[in-house]
């Protein structure tokens, strides 16, 4: 850095250019680096090394008059110039070559900041850079074994929410340790006292990303739970895969600069990317620790050593005690060792991934992404140079689609009320289809136009231009006007089920249908609202969390018991039953039943195959009840 200007010399020239000697823009830029390197923290010789590598690059601002003179000017990828200042970036590159940013949103204390660099340099694997926080491991070995003893892997059971518990529980306990030896605002970021006080802005942020948090975990822990209650396994393993979801969003929090794709399954992506982490701090830990780490493993297999020796001479001792340790612990078969260390496996590298992505969190939405960039010039055939410079559409180019769709979707709904006034002889006469076979015919196919509009609608948002009011104004006008329309098109396909279900039975499949029919109305009604500030940024996640709603309303609605009541109800209105059908189903519809016969009760039990007794661990309330 230049020598600090004093009041005898209010205008001193920052590079000491007169003498003979080296290059004055090399000079500049050892100077400027060195400078930098002292911002690096000490602890870090790879950071120390990297920072000081001189840059052959003249473009260095060190006129203290113009300082921002290249802030406007488009700059090669992966470089950035160093301005006033000490800034920082942080390790994010895809290819490894250093780039410009802020530090990442999230990021625990001791993630190693860079000084700016004129020149592209390499950096240290993105492993060597996020901090392993204290715990790491402890946690990934209880949510392991949590997982092992907990969970009924063949059957939906209390034992999945024990071993959820357990996993959040060791996540949210390393993560809060970590924040708080760092002293990290809510929202992540490491500030100083004064300038968290003064943000106001950013703490209003913050505690709406905390609800957010609590939001997603509340909402995957509900679903994870429905396996307690419901004993269906196709219903139970949509929710399962939901909450996966939901604790994704949870561990991301805000939206990220990678997209929805990236934030929904942030943590399988996580566990198969932090095996490097795991592995060089392994082998850190273990050189720290030394002689002390070993001891302790050393006295836990010979605790376990003791338990073997002594637990099977009591057991042969006691009966009671015997039968109190043969309902607690499993017995031990070479299938069942492979199947724990499977689910240890998977939920230790789960609780390896949430870690990992917390320790090292992705951009923040908004931030420049190399990867938007790339996406935009793929598309629009555009260079960005940094900046996003995206070729928009114009009314006409967007208006013609979705003026015809409109005009489409409008001549449609009015042959529908054709139908509706007209009935089945109208169908008869013009189909020559009856009025049941005229709605299955049409369902299929209106579920898809509802989905394909919805892409349409997405594609417009997305690339048309909102620059002018006139713009905006008409998008709002088109946009409403085929989601109005869609919706429309929705109602009739669930009205086209429910008379083919009154027709000839229902089933689970078609009700699944039609919840999802009803969630692609929840979609448009949400672009609707978007409309207001013409803001889609929140549609996605809201439109997911809309989705495990669903779910969770589905799973206490039980749908199993639903289709039965309505079959049930078809068959004492003179209607046939399919016995065989119901007698596949699970436990879940056994209080529907009570309204049949006894024989034909008895005969739908008895094709259940109720016999098997559940383990604590697979403890269900509907299997319970049916004992």
């Amino acid at each position: 850095m230049p020598d600090t200007p004093t009041s005898a010399d209010p205008t001193p020239d920052p590079l000491p250019i007169e003498q003979p000697g080296p290059d004055p823009a090399a000079t500049s830029a050892t100077t400027v680096n060195a400078a930098a390197t002292q911002q690096v923290p000490s602890d870090d010789p790879t950071a120390a090394q990297v920072a000081a590598r001189p840059s052959p690059s003249s473009a260095i601002a060190g006129d203290p008059e113009q300082p921002a003179a290249r802030s406007s000017e488009a700059e090669p990828m992966g470089s950035v110039a160093i301005a006033d200042g000490p800034e920082w970036v942080t390790a994010g590159s895809s290819d490894g070559v250093l780039s410009g940013g802020a530090p990442a949103s999230g990021a625990w204390p001791g993630a190693q900041p860079y000084p700016r660099s004129a020149h592209p340099v390499r950096i240290p694997p993105r492993s060597a850079l996020i901090p392993m926080p204290r715990g790491t491991f402890t946690a990934i070995g209880v949510a392991g074994l949590a997982a092992a003893v907990f969970v009924p892997v063949d059957r939906p059971g209390i034992g999945w929410l024990f071993a959820a518990l357990a996993s959040g529980g060791a996540v949210y306990a390393v993560d809060r340790t970590a924040r708080r030896r760092g002293e990290v605002v809510d929202d992540g970021v490491v500030r100083s006292s004064e300038v968290a006080n003064s943000a106001v802005l950013e703490r209003f942020s913050s505690l709406i990303a905390r609800f957010s948090r609590q939001w997603w975990v509340a909402l995957a822990m509900a679903l994870v739970a429905v396996g307690a209650f419901r004993a269906a396994p196709w219903l139970f393993i949509v929710c399962l895969l939901g909450a996966g979801m939901a604790g994704s969003l949870a561990v991301v929090g805000q939206r990220s600069a990678y997209g929805l794709f990236f934030d929904v399954l942030s943590v399988p992506f996580g566990a198969v990317t932090s095996v490097p982490w795991l592995y060089r701090w392994a082998g850190q830990a273990e050189s720290a620790r030394g002689r002390a780490s070993r001891r302790v493993w050393w006295s836990v297999l010979a605790t376990m050593g003791l338990l073997l020796v002594f637990v099977p001479l009591l057991v042969g001792a006691d009966a009671v005690f015997a039968r109190l340790v043969s309902e607690v612990v499993p017995s031990l078969h070479g299938r069942d060792l492979w199947l724990w260390g499977f689910v240890f496996v998977v939920a230790g590298s789960g609780v390896a991934g949430a870690l990992y992505v917390l320790a090292g969190p992705p951009p923040p939405a908004g931030a420049e992404s190399m990867v938007g960039g790339l996406l935009d010039q793929a598309i629009t055939g555009t260079e960005s140079g940094g900046v996003h410079s995206v070729r928009r559409l114009s009314r006409a180019e967007w208006g013609l689609p979705m003026g015809a769709l409109t005009v489409l979707f409008a001549i449609f709904l009015g042959t529908q009320l054709a139908v509706l006034f007209g009935g089945d002889g109208y169908v008869q006469r013009t189909a020559d289809l009856t009025y049941a076979e005229y709605a299955r015919s049409g369902f299929w196919q209106l579920s898809m136009v509802s989905m394909l509009a919805l892409l349409v609608i997405a594609l417009v948002q997305r690339w048309a231009a909102q620059h002018e009011p006139k713009d905006r104004l008409w998008l709002r006008i088109a946009v409403t006007a085929v989601s109005v329309l869609t919706l429309v098109i929705v109602a009739s396909a669930l009205q086209r089920m429910w008379t083919y279900q009154q027709a000839y039975g229902f089933t689970v499949l078609r009700v699944l249908v039609e919840v999802f029919e009803l969630w692609i109305a929840l979609v448009y009604l949400l672009v609707l609202a978007g409309l207001v500030r013409l803001r889609r940024e929140w549609v996605p996640r809201a439109a997911i969390g809309a989705a495990a709603m669903t779910l969770l309303v589905l799973a206490v609605v039980n749908p199993e018991r639903l289709v039965a009541d309505r079959n049930i109800d078809r068959w004492q209105a003179g209607k046939s039953l399919d016995s065989g059908y119901l007698s596949g189903l699970s436990t879940d519809i056994l209080p529907a039943l009570d309204r049949l016969p006894l024989i034909r009760r008895e005969q739908i039990r008895s094709a259940m195959n109720l016999e098997h007794d559940d383990t604590w661990q697979g403890w269900n309330l509907s299997r319970a009840r049916a004992h």
